[in-house]
């Protein structure tokens, strides 16, 4: 066995907690016949050196699960050129998923495959060999590559609009002669055959190019797409009348068909190619949100740098108007800050010492300095591009009748040409008056509207949901929301702000509200407690200075005491006065040595917004549910509050999750609304899940859906968007079957010059893209 016959792979191993694990797998796999292991702890990564004669990779994996680990897949994001039609996309999705270890999805409207493979068993290298193999090229999408592939893009639409309008030139004079056919006149040709091929040939095969080239490359690969179908209908228009020219046939000559397809379908392709380019500005603008540069703080001083330099615990400093280039937290100035673009909240939020801020936030006045905690790639901002690009390229399971179609589409269509052709001929004994209807089914099918119709709709309305604060982790997610049914609301953090707050008071004769929650709060800033932070609140935002404590002691299940003004105080449990005791608030009572001084009532408060959204989604045809850990006094007081009739108090966060089964089992489709924190077994049970995000305690891969507003009319925003994606979808879906099963027909049957079906092909995709555009201008309903 030489050296050149071994392999080396190294494989990254999830499930090492220590070194006795390290140490195990290395042994285990050193057992298998030609390997040679080393596993390291610290990076997780297990260097395996084999004859493939000997071992394959499989049985290196299969050893690593019998072991107890596990390989992690990985992930790769390709950008895919040579991809013309519907059935290139679906052609490749086959190819890269009949690959061993591989799950491929390929976007045609955005021209990028996402692919997760299992090191070992495959690889990068090979994944781009096996693109390529396919007849299309492909490269990595990362940071850097981005600006290379606007560039690359706007490049090529250039190039594109040059060879139109070049062979607009050569076909205009051609078309010239159809004018008189327009008004009933007969096919006359006043211009020499001869001159017609001159003008006829550059367009052939110098515009037509890269269709013969795509239709190459698609049958090497093993199958056929649109350009096939351009170029047998093209090129036997052209090449009758090359014959009939040569050999002096004396019948009609049909250069300017041949021409004039070529010249519209490229003309397609260009308007189609303009308006896919703008499916993605939304996230061109959520990735124009990072500023290129940053002042930074070194020793002392402030300097100018790109923002790809800045390293985590960098000091930066952003001005009044500036955007702030990291995710950190402010350690000196305030101010107002717009997160508009990142949250869809349209209002301006204070920042000041001690607060987090994000990447791509405005600064709107005032100075901040904030130490880096997220700097380049890992920041929330770019971790919403990452989940809103990946959910773009997923697939919505209404598309899998489209991709069906679409798969033996082409084929289908060259038979019915041939059909056409021999049927034509069979009745009129005629070979040029069979031709022409033949050519005009194959240059009128288009396979592009099918393919454009689902994810083009996904692409504008994923990114417009992420400009608003909605960001969908798949399609599949989009779907299902259209068709809720019935939403189960956590109450604390989600109908509630998810903090208790000071909303009552009852002092003792003689004490004034303002005296009474002065000594409160002196007494409580020697505690952590959440009542203590909300008495400490209401002091502050109304003004009120307290005195220091002393002796202070915390006395458990009792509450606490302290000197306070030479007096001793004790804060404790009381029961509830002045008020129903049906209405939630939880009750603490002061007093000193001469008694009672009054009594505080604290409740976690009902969103202002909360009942709005409710009726929102009422409205909207979804029943609501609350569940909550609550007592059914405290559970009653927010669901009659926030317009719920219907509840489920004293539900364990480990119980929920059951809960939302047991709301299944009576059919439809449910949904849960929750902060991600503590409902993640409650999210993963619901069909569709919705995840409450705030600032730091963001967690984009909780749930379905994840909101960057902590309100549930963001819940609604969500149905709608997933209504109006859903419904433009089925519009384009009508649209490219419509055309289809209309056009080709017609076709057949004579009644369309290949002129007017190369016409017609063109601004069928251009309509499909042009009418999910649309889903720019959406916009959520507000609450009436």
């Amino acid at each position: 066995m030489t050296p050149e016959t071994r392999q080396i792979i190294d494989l990254p191993i999830t499930g090492m907690t220590c070194a006795a694990c390290s140490t195990r797998l290395e042994k285990n796999l050193n057992r298998l016949q030609g390997v040679s292991a080393n596993v390291n702890l610290s990076t997780e990564i297990a260097r395996v050196e084999f004859d493939p004669a000997v071992v394959k990779a499989a049985e290196i994996l299969q050893q690593i699960n019998k072991t107890g680990f596990s390989v992690a897949p990985q992930s790769l994001d390709l950008a895919i050129s040579g991809m013309t039609c519907a059935a290139c996309s679906t052609r490749l999705e086959k190819v890269l998923n009949r690959l061993p270890g591989v799950e491929a999805r390929v976007n045609l409207a955005a021209e990028k495959a996402r692919l997760r493979y299992t090191p070992g068993i495959t690889s990068a290298d090979a994944l781009l060999a096996a693109v390529a193999k396919a007849g299309f090229s492909a490269a990595p999408i990362n940071e850097a590559s981005r600006a290379e592939a606007k560039a690359r893009k706007a490049a090529e639409y250039r190039n594109e609009l040059r060879v139109f309008i070049i062979a607009s030139l050569f076909t205009l004079p051609l078309l010239a002669q159809m004018i008189p056919m327009l008004s009933g006149a007969q096919h006359v040709e006043w211009m020499p055959p001869w001159l017609q091929w001159l003008l006829a040939t550059p367009v052939q095969f110098w515009a037509g190019r890269r269709f013969y080239t795509g239709a190459w490359n698609s049958l090497r690969g093993g199958g056929a797409n649109m350009d096939v179908l351009v170029v047998l209908g093209t090129s036997a228009a052209y090449f009758f009348s090359v014959a009939v020219v040569l050999f002096d046939l004396g019948g009609h000559v049909y250069f300017e068909a041949s021409a004039a397809v070529v010249t519209l379908v490229r003309l397609g392709k260009l308007l189609e190619a303009r308006a896919k380019s703008r499916t993605s500005t939304a996230i061109e603008q959520l990735i124009g949100l990072q500023p290129r540069t940053a002042w930074v703080e070194k020793n002392g001083e402030a300097m100018e740098i790109e923002t790809a330099r800045l390293r985590i615990g960098d000091v930066v400093r952003i001005r009044a108007g500036e955007r702030i280039p990291v995710d950190g937290e402010v350690i000196d100035g305030a101010s107002s800050l717009d997160e508009s673009l990142l949250t869809g909240e349209s209002l301006p939020i204070t920042k000041q010492t001690g607060d987090r801020v994000h990447a791509g936030s405005q600064n709107l006045d005032g100075l901040l300095r904030v130490r880096a905690e997220g700097v380049g790639g890992q920041t929330q901002l770019m971790e919403i591009v990452r989940l809103t690009e990946a959910a773009q390229g997923s697939k919505a399971p209404i598309q899998k009748v489209a991709d069906r179609i679409s798969g033996i589409f082409v084929p289908a269509v060259i038979v019915i040409a041939v059909l056409t052709f021999l049927g034509w001929w069979l009745s009129t004994g005629d070979f040029t008056q069979s031709l022409i209807p033949a050519v005009a089914v194959l240059v009128i099918a288009c396979p592009c509207a099918l393919g454009l119709a689902t994810p083009t709709a996904v692409m504008v309305g994923l990114g417009r949901g992420a400009q608003l604060g909605i960001l969908v982790r798949s399609a599949e997610a989009l779907e299902r929301a259209e068709k809720l049914t019935l939403l189960a609301v956590d109450k604390t953090g989600t109908l509630t702000e998810g903090r208790m707050a000071l909303v009552a008071l009852e002092p003792a004769p003689g004490i004034e509200d303002n005296e009474l929650i002065r000594l409160a709060a002196a007494l409580e800033q020697g505690s952590t407690h959440p009542l203590a932070t909300a008495v400490l609140e209401a002091a502050k935002t109304k003004g009120i200075a307290y005195p220091g404590v002393t002796d202070f002691e915390n006395i458990s299940g009792q509450g606490i005491t302290g000197s306070v003004e030479g007096r001793t105080l004790r804060l404790g449990a009381s029961p509830a006065v002045g008020v129903e005791s049906g209405n939630g608030a939880t009750w603490i009572r002061l007093t000193d040595a001469n008694g009672i001084l009054g009594h505080l009532a604290f409740a976690d408060r009902l969103r202002p917004t909360s009942p709005s959204a409710i009726a929102r989604l009422q409205k909207l045809g979804i029943e609501c549910v609350m569940l909550t850990g609550d007592s059914p006094d405290a559970a009653r007081a927010i669901a009659e509050a926030a317009g719920i009739k219907d509840w489920r108090a004293r539900v364990k966060p480990q119980e929920k999750a059951a809960a939302v089964t047991s709301l299944k089992a009576a059919g439809g489709v449910v949904g849960m609304a929750g902060d991600g924190i503590n409902d993640a077994p409650a999210l993963a049970s619901a069909d569709v899940s919705f995840g409450m995000a705030a600032g730091s305690d963001i967690a984009l891969e909780a749930a379905d859906i994840t909101l960057m507003r902590s309100d549930l009319n963001s819940v609604a925003d969500s149905v709608e968007l997933s209504r109006a994606v859903m419904r433009k979808i089925r519009q384009n879906l009508f649209l490219a079957f419509f055309y289809n099963i209309l056009a080709l027909p017609l076709a057949a049957a004579g009644l369309l010059n290949p002129v007017i079906a190369g016409a017609a092909m063109a601004l069928s995709s251009v309509s499909v893209v042009s009418n999910a555009l649309l889903l720019k201008r959406w916009r959520p309903k507000t609450s009436e």
